[in-house]
């Protein structure tokens, strides 16, 4: 579908050059069209590239990734507040006594969007 959506689009860029341009009274030169076609395909070509690539990434963040995962709570945690972990900010509820703010804390588990976590390097559960 990529390549279709690819000659559609050149074949606009042609018919522009030839009928658009000229009916408002700019004439340009056949390499010039050439040129815009070689630079469009080649922007096509490294857009899908790069789509197909994001498209196919494997998820790295979200909720099964997080425990076990380890970070800095950005709210006090008495016993709830926010933590940032893997660069996304989650509720969180402790599972253990209060957290400060700027702690490195560690995921324990997870309950719909909340993350339970404790202080890093806690032995307890």
């Amino acid at each position: 579908m990529s390549i279709v959506g690819t000659v559609i689009q050149e074949i606009i860029i042609v018919g522009i050059w030839w009928w658009g341009l000229p009916y408002l009274g700019v004439h340009l030169p056949v390499w010039a069209l050439v040129l815009v076609m070689i630079g469009w395909g080649i922007y096509s070509a490294i857009a899908f590239m790069i789509g197909t690539k994001a498209l196919t990434r494997k998820q790295v963040i979200g909720l099964t990734t997080m425990v076990g995962g380890t970070g800095k709570a950005i709210s006090p945690l008495a016993p709830e507040g926010q933590v940032m972990v893997k660069g996304e900010i989650w509720g969180a509820r402790t599972v253990e006594g209060n957290i400060d703010s700027g702690e490195q804390i560690e995921v324990v588990g997870q309950e719909a969007l909340k993350l339970y976590v404790r202080r890093a390097g806690s032995t307890t559960h």
